[in-house]
């Protein structure tokens, strides 16, 4: 415990003796220290506020002093320790102490705990100060260090039919108001950006109707300043005035010396431009990641650049260039998902780790952030800068990483989006892309076929929930291979083998015998099984699938046969021949990753269908992106018309799902609901 300035001490005493057991403890411990008598009470308001002490200790003075001293030193230095110095110290005397205000309660004769506790205290002030100061250069985490810091209670509104008609003095201080009047009885929508809206409309009404349970809810508030901060809102039913409204509750959160050393750790990783991880711990954290496969779908990464940068900052200066990349880094951030790594990569390249789906929702990932970046005006002062973005992408795969080698390919990819101008994605195209698929499918075709012949394939199964009622027991089926020793291979890495080399046929009839079986002895509501390319086209499939039933009869009705939109639009015929049977035999039938082709409206007027699934890359980015909102209403409206069933693909979290009720969707899949779990069948 040393330091080169002497502490600055406040020491609250009707004598002078405990000014020198301080001193004297204090100087033992090797810290240089400046104690200061006060023995008065009347006289600490001023001591406190001009001297700026980090310690203050009472001694000689009883319980209602304590309580008056603990409250004059919140009110004027809330951050400073308070230690209670006793003649006597008992466990009971020791929680009233606290209780009262002090932050420990201590012998005067005990020399040894005196000196731990003063050591304790004024490390903890050191550490919180450190960390205040700290977090100046990050902006946005320091505004949410803040709201943390300054809090002390729950900020809580409540609102009725959209009015916000009550709210506590948190709340109004959270916002920056003094009087209620200035925001009880306006629109409750007013109090947040635009872009929070349909998330918290759809939630509001979820909340109200009993559907929204322990779910957090993130929305960006509109200060009273015109300033906004990230809130992360818990909803619940109530009751305001004999009448039903829901209360919305910001917690706060409370500071502790552990949770204070994580934030400055975190903070001292992160670029004061951007809040995001500067190069190093970025890169950590991506070799972390992709040191252990995924539990399912793609990884890609991704390096993203905004255009022409030299000329911004040579039109609106050094400075104000920073708080463009600032604003443009806000942009990248929202279009990311809640496991999705990114930092500052070097320069102005923002790197990203991606975790989707499959490598279609990558692609519309990438077009979608090159979308926005071109739509958004960025204000910087009296400027309005219109801005493109070049990303370039590269696939991770799931064994034998090598970082280095993937980071090439991303830099390659990025230098080609460049040279065409900017304003695209790119993927990367190595010369030696035929050999490797080559040597590559000659390897899986091997495994594949082994798999089909030794049964070691398995089906798991991904809850579809419903956004309107009880509990479907609907579930999409999806398929894992296992390897000679047991362990699980994902679709991602076989199925593109499969594909080339006419397998699919195989592996779509295995799934749908193993499904057969599956409905037989769990009767779920509806399982969810794909068909490929391969299947649809097949003449034989019909009388196939009739022999499997009569092994299997009378399930018909718990099967959903699904292709993609993009089998549906190039084989629209051939699938509608399909359907129409399939129909006739008892099965439903549908499309999945809907809304993203030529004309998803045409087809919903050619095939015959019970649901439609709307594409989860669109879904991903669609909490705050009020087109793809648009889009959505439009499909779910025209799917209604046709009496066909609308199911949200990829859900990953609260604003999603509460955008999605509010335009009508009914069923929602994704990592929200649950993840992919293993169908366990008896022998």
């Amino acid at each position: 415990m040393t330091d080169n300035a002497a502490v600055p001490l406040i020491v609250l005493s009707p004598t002078r003796e405990p000014v020198e057991t301080i001193n004297s403890v204090m100087r033992r411990a090797g810290e240089a220290v400046h104690c200061t008598w006060i023995s008065a009470t009347r006289d600490l308001g001023d001591a406190l506020a001009q001297l700026k002490p980090e310690l203050l200790v009472c001694a000689q003075i009883n319980q209602d002093e304590l309580k008056n001293v603990a409250a004059m030193r919140d009110r004027l230095a809330p951050q400073v320790p308070l230690i209670y110095l006793a003649e006597q110290v008992s466990e009971a005397s020791l929680l009233t102490g606290m209780q009262l205000g002090a932050r420990d309660v201590v012998s005067p004769t005990n020399h040894a705990r005196l000196q731990a506790v003063l050591a304790r205290e004024l490390r903890s002030f050191r550490l919180e100060r450190a960390l205040e100061s700290t977090i100046q250069s990050a902006r946005d985490y320091r505004r949410q260090l803040e709201t943390v810091l300054q809090r002390s209670a729950d900020a809580i509104a409540q609102v009725q039919e959209g009015i916000l008609v009550d709210a506590n003095e948190a709340w109004l201080e959270l916002y920056g108001f003094e009087n209620p009047d200035a925001i009880v009885g306006q629109p409750f929508m007013d109090s947040f950006d635009v872009a929070s809206h349909s998330a918290l409309k759809g939630a509001l009404v979820a909340c109200l109707q009993g559907r929204w349970s322990d779910h957090t809810l993130r929305a960006a508030a509109q200060l009273a300043d015109g300033s906004q901060i990230n809130l992360e809102i818990v909803l619940s039913p109530g009751e305001f005035d004999g009448e039903p409204c829901v209360r919305l509750i910001v917690p706060a959160r409370r500071r502790d010396e552990n949770q204070l050393a994580i934030d400055l750790a975190d903070a001292v990783r992160r670029d004061p431009t951007t809040g995001l991880m500067y190069r190093r711990p970025l890169l950590e954290n991506i070799a972390d990641r992709i040191a252990t496969p995924p539990t399912a779908g793609v990884r890609f990464l991704a390096i993203i650049r905004p255009d022409k940068f030299a000329t911004i900052e040579k039109n609106i200066g050094a400075i104000a260039s920073e708080q463009f990349l600032a604003d443009f880094a806000i942009s990248v951030n929202n279009q990311l998902g809640p496991k999705d790594i990114v930092g500052r990569f070097g320069g102005v390249a923002l790197m990203a780790l991606l975790e989707r789906g499959n490598a279609h929702d990558v692609e519309s990932w990438g077009e979608q952030l090159v979308a926005k970046i071109r739509k958004t005006p960025y204000t910087i002062g009296e400027h309005s800068i219109a801005s493109t973005c070049s990303i370039g992408m590269a696939a991770v795969p799931s064994s034998d990483v090598n970082l280095d080698a993937i980071i090439a390919d991303v830099n390659e990819a990025t230098r080609r989006a460049r040279h065409r101008g900017g304003n695209t994605v790119t993927q990367t195209d190595r010369a030696d892309a035929d050999t490797r698929v080559q040597a590559y499918d000659k390897i899986w075709v091997k495994h594949i076929k082994a798999a089909l012949m030794e049964n070691r394939f398995r089906l798991v199964q991904q809850p579809v929930a419903s956004l309107q009622g009880d509990d479907p027991q609907m579930f999409d089926v999806l398929v894992r291979m296992l390897d000679h020793q047991g362990k699980e291979v994902l679709p991602a890495e076989f199925m593109a083998a499969a594909t080339r080399n006419d397998l699919l046929k195989n592996i779509d009839r295995w799934v749908i015998g193993a499904s057969l079986s599956f409905a037989a002895q769990r009767s779920p509501g509806c399982l969810f099984v794909r068909l490929s390319r391969d299947s649809v086209l097949d003449e034989g499939f019909v009388h196939w699938l009739a022999n499997q039933t009569k092994a299997q009869p009378n399930q018909e009705k718990r099967i959903c046969f699904q292709v993609t939109e993009e089998i549906a639009e190039s084989y629209a015929e051939p699938l509608k021949k399909l359907y129409v049977q399939l129909r006739a035999a008892g099965f439903r039938v549908a499309l999945e990753r809907f809304g993203s082709g030529r004309d998803p409206k045409q087809l919903l007027d050619v095939l015959p269908l019970d649901f439609v699934k709307i594409d989860g890359a669109i879904i991903q980015t669609l909490a705050g992106n009020f087109e793809l909102q648009q889009q959505v209403k439009e499909l779910v409206k025209t799917a209604t018309q046709h009496k066909i069933e609308t199911i949200a693909e990829r859900v990953e979290d609260a604003n999603t799902m509460a955008v999605l009720w509010q335009l009508g969707v009914q069923f929602i899949q994704g990592y929200f609901v649950n993840r992919p779990e293993e169908v366990v069948l008896r022998s």
